[in-house]
């Protein structure tokens, strides 16, 4: 073979090796993915996944659930697709850790960003956004200076409504009044406050603010974002038009916070492109975003929240771990069972 035979052989081989190159990293870069289980609704994530995608070619694959989430995780095992895993409570995502179903990630981002009492010591989980369990009041009633305590008080039997004390936001509250209070005052708060119920607890937190609008009581728990919403969908306008939202125990511990928070699963297959998500969650934009959507309050302490949210004025929140109040979950079930609160 001549040398200018070997010159454009040795040429074409090499612009094939290229050309294979240059394919099999568009085919990578085309089938990069992540793959998220979500209790969050769908109108609340698309708008950041969207956006993640716009900026890094990485596909989002989404599960959505309203329950089941650990045990389809259990079912799965190792061969789980699953990446990310969205909650709505504290408490799914405490069950996520005590299964064993989540991983550290050690996101330098991450645990420089997140408040310590909005994230696990372990760094299994992470708070994206943070709601306030406020108490609604009756503007028939004019201003109120309210704490948790005062839901026991004489004076408002007959005038509370509430959904379920077992509901999630309710226990994570019982629980927190366990961590400042104990358990045997907690049982007698309960108590008390049961006694004070204008009817049995039922339906949700919206409910409760369509109760006072009715006249059928005075005071209603509720988290923070309700309100937001309520406000601008044109049939529940009435119903917060009704009431003043409180923020509790301003002049002592602060008031009650929850969060929506995220995981990365144990047997995460696309790590990599996992923790580039869960970053991008925890950025700027995307906190600004996801908060503004669902009208939450950012877990980051350096992003706003959006104008209606913060014309509610500033607040102190109790600045207790989310990991105690995990801790007391299941007393604060029994407690509420004791109390005989939803009978």
């Amino acid at each position: 073979m001549s040398p200018s035979t070997n010159k454009i052989v040795t040429l074409l081989f090499t612009t094939i090796a290229l050309f294979i190159t240059a394919f099999t990293s568009l085919l990578a870069n085309a089938t990069e993915e992540v793959n998220v289980y979500s209790y969050r609704q769908p109108f609340l994530v698309k708008p950041l996944f969207d956006k993640f995608t716009e900026s890094t070619g990485i596909k989002v694959n989404v599960v959505f659930a309203k329950k089941g989430m650990s045990e389809r995780l259990a079912r799965e095992g190792e061969y789980s697709p699953a990446d990310i895993l969205l909650t709505t409570d504290i408490s799914r995502l405490i069950e996520l850790q005590e299964r064993n179903l989540l991983q550290v990630n050690n996101s330098a981002i991450l645990t420089s960003v997140i408040p310590s009492q909005y994230r696990s010591t372990d760094n299994t989980w992470f708070a994206l956004t943070t709601r306030v369990r406020n108490i609604y009041s009756a503007k028939r009633l004019g201003a109120v200076n309210i704490n948790y305590e005062d839901l026991a008080d004489e004076k408002y039997k007959g005038r509370i409504c509430t959904r379920s004390g077992k509901h999630a936001y309710n226990v994570a509250l019982v629980s927190s009044m366990i961590a400042e209070h104990g358990e045997a005052e907690t049982l007698v708060w309960l108590e008390k406050f049961k006694a004070n119920l204008a009817r049995k607890p039922q339906g949700n937190d919206r409910g409760q603010v369509q109760a006072i609008h009715q006249n059928l009581c005075d005071i209603s728990l509720g988290n923070s974002y309700y309100f937001g919403k309520m406000l601008v969908d044109k049939k529940q306008k009435v119903w917060a038009d009704a009431v003043n939202i409180n923020f509790p125990n301003q002049s002592n511990r602060g008031a009650h916070v929850n969060i929506s928070g995220m995981g990365l699963a144990k047997y995460s297959p696309n790590i990599k492109n996992a923790k580039m998500l869960m970053d991008f969650l925890a950025s700027k934009p995307a906190q600004q975003l996801y908060a503004h959507t669902n009208m939450e309050y950012p877990v980051r302490t350096d992003v706003a929240p959006s104008a209606l949210v913060a014309s509610w004025g500033k607040f102190k929140a109790d600045k207790l771990s989310l990991e105690i109040i995990a801790k007391n979950r299941q007393l604060a079930l029994k407690l509420i069972d004791r109390a005989r609160f939803d009978l």
